[in-house]
């Protein structure tokens, strides 16, 4: 017996590792001092561009998005997923992406596969100015189906001490601004799945009238990155506080950026709630409040200023590409709560 009659074949390993080389090599910044296939990525801080650097990393995966990808044979598009989720983890607390690594682990290696998702994380880390320095691909058969992986990121990014965003600068009477989400992003995917899929007999290639679109295309359409848009709001000094928006929806990470005796008021009249959200809500018969839990609902990203810079964080915000933010609400008197007016 050997390797490969156990289920791992190192050679697929391999020429998997020759694939992802080129890939990570595209990514690479002036700090990255290794190549991919080190034991460890190096990367050498730039010092002289802060004054008190601090470190902010963060991991995360893609969910059970990874059961449409499976369903439709689209891989290229949940490694930039699993990216800009993670570069917006710590871009709500001012930091810049500097490297990020990935862990994928599948039953039985396809390279071809494997391929079309790291050039996704590859892609994600390229748009975002975020080295791939190295990873992890495992293959453990036994343990995942034939045909399914998963796959996890990790991220370091910087900021200068005097420009963390922690949320202690938040007072009442600061304006909540938000921006739009491009769909579920990663979050939701069981109860999405369960209400379309299962509920609703939907396949991922029916074509839906008030999508416009199929709803595989729907579920799959990407997470989008903020780095872009908030940093010159982030260079102006015009942000409080930054929420981003995924499991547990507005009303669980809103308050993880409130400091105590804040609460926040949110105006569910001042947006169109997209359509994906209320045809998950209509055919998995889903009560509001479990909606607004679950899932983003339109709002990927909650930028908290002060009242007299709405107009100034609104025009920022649409030079940078993003005409569509809005006054979602206002912080008010409270405990780290949301209170939804409708």
């Amino acid at each position: 017996m050997d390797y490969r009659q156990s289920g791992v074949d190192i050679d697929a390993g391999n020429e998997t590792v020759r694939r992802i080389k080129s890939l990570a090599r595209a990514t690479f910044t002036p700090g990255v001092l290794s190549e991919i296939g080190s034991f460890g990525g190096l990367f050498k801080l730039d010092r002289d561009a802060y004054r008190e650097p601090v470190l902010v990393s963060s991991a995360d995966g893609v969910g059970t998005k990874l059961k449409l990808a499976f369903m439709t044979g689209r891989h290229d598009t949940v490694g930039a997923d699993l990216v800009n989720h993670c570069v917006n983890d710590v871009l709500v607390q001012g930091a810049t992406p500097l490297f990020f690594l990935d862990y994928l682990a599948t039953g039985r290696l396809s390279p071809d596969v494997a391929e079309q998702v790291i050039a996704g994380v590859a892609r994600g880390c390229r748009e975002n100015g975020c080295a791939l320095i190295g990873g992890e691909t495992a293959e453990m058969p036994g343990f995942y189906a034939d045909g399914e992986y998963d796959i996890a990121g990790f991220i370091v990014g910087i900021v200068d001490r005097p420009r963390l965003i922690d949320g202690r600068a938040v007072v009442p009477g600061a304006a909540l601004i938000a921006l739009p989400s491009a769909g579920l992003h990663t979050n939701g995917y069981s109860l999405a799945r369960r209400a379309l899929l299962e509920e609703a007999g939907y396949r991922p290639e029916s074509l839906v009238a008030e999508l416009g679109c199929t709803v595989g295309d729907a579920l799959l359409a990407p997470h989008r990155s903020y780095l872009r848009l908030v940093t010159p709001l982030l260079e102006g000094g015009l942000v409080k506080g930054l929420a981003h928006i995924t499991g547990g929806g507005i009303t669980e990470n809103l308050p993880r950026t409130l400091p105590p005796g804040c609460a926040a008021d949110v105006d569910l009249r001042s947006w169109t709630v997209p359509p994906i959200f209320t045809l998950i809500q209509k055919h998995g018969t889903i009560a509001l409040p479990e909606m607004l839990r679950a899932f983003n609902m339109g709002v990927g990203l909650v930028v908290i200023c002060d009242e007299v810079n709405v107009g100034t964080v609104l025009e920022t915000l649409a030079q940078a590409g993003e005409p569509c933010a809005w006054r979602l609400g206002t912080v008010v008197r409270g405990d780290r709560h949301v209170r939804y007016l409708e």
